[in-house]
């Protein structure tokens, strides 16, 4: 599933090519995904100007005078520019279409969404898919102190917690199985169990993790591509534990195990993680 390295990679492509230009078309080849598509959604934003390419946890947001496409990439999706004269691919359902540029969202699943939200209705922050989503990774709000707080409040394992993004956002399973392995911490103990110098550890490792993906331009793995029909290159050159099952382990030789928490397989070192 692209992660917030993979949405923060593509953010960063359509923004040096969408602001202050014209939408001149917005089509709709296949309204059913995750949820609807709007109907009218050509109607909202067809030859109107796009304001900004901004992002939250794992969503894009394209900003209008009015209001905000939502784009989720889904569990496959990649949202690519193409040439102008390009043809379309058989998974490839919206198009945007500018004078000197083009883009599709291609999601051969279909988990993907492309929602609208009218200013009307509230900040964008209030959107219910998006208030109760934790801190940006990198954002001041994400401090090893408060993190250390609000894990003491969590019950469930510490890998459970960093995927359900509500303390901080963008943590996915690969980022999870390399941030527990780069701090030491045992992915199936309980959140509220870290001590203080463990999550001091966690959030440094963290953020080092996801800023190596950002700089890589994401993972490589299943069909993820970048704004510009790019693989990541993550996990080819920093994934340490992540997909290496009966690999020795880089710091003690002992071979990584693979178990599933919560149907996501989680990747750890037995020894370094005790």
């Amino acid at each position: 599933m692209p992660e917030l390295p993979e949405v923060e990679t593509t953010r960063r492509g359509i923004a040096t090519l969408m602001p202050n230009q014209i939408l001149r078309q917005c089509v709709v080849y296949q309204p059913k995904m995750r949820w609807p598509i709007p109907p009218n959604m050509s109607d909202l934003v067809n030859n109107q100007p796009v304001l900004a390419c901004e992002r939250r946890g794992k969503y894009l947001l394209i900003r209008f005078a009015h209001g905000y496409q939502i784009i989720h990439l889904g569990m496959s999706g990649s949202l690519r520019r193409v040439p102008l004269d390009a043809p379309r691919l058989k998974h490839d359902h919206v198009e945007w279409q500018f004078d000197h540029a083009r883009f599709l969202l291609h999601d051969p699943r279909r988990f993907g969404a492309v929602l609208w939200h009218d200013l009307k209705d509230g900040p964008i922050l209030q959107h219910p898919l998006l208030k109760k989503l934790g801190v940006e990774p990198f954002s001041p709000e994400f401090n090893p102190e408060s993190f250390h707080q609000q894990l003491s409040n969590r019950k469930a394992t510490i890998k459970s917690v960093l995927l359900a993004g509500q303390i901080v956002v963008g943590v996915g399973n690969i980022y999870a199985s390399e941030s527990l392995f780069k701090a030491r911490i045992d992915p199936t103990l309980a959140a509220n169990q870290l001590s203080l110098r463990q999550a001091q550890r966690l959030h440094a490792a963290i953020v080092e993790t996801l800023q190596q993906a950002l700089d890589s331009g994401g993972s490589t793995l299943k069909d993820y591509l970048n704004a510009s029909g790019e693989a990541g290159a993550y996990f080819d050159l920093h994934a340490q534990v992540y997909g290496k099952v009966g690999a020795p382990c880089p710091v003690c030789t002992t071979p990584i195990r693979r178990i599933v928490q919560n149907q996501r397989a989680t990747y750890f070192c037995p020894l370094c993680q005790k």
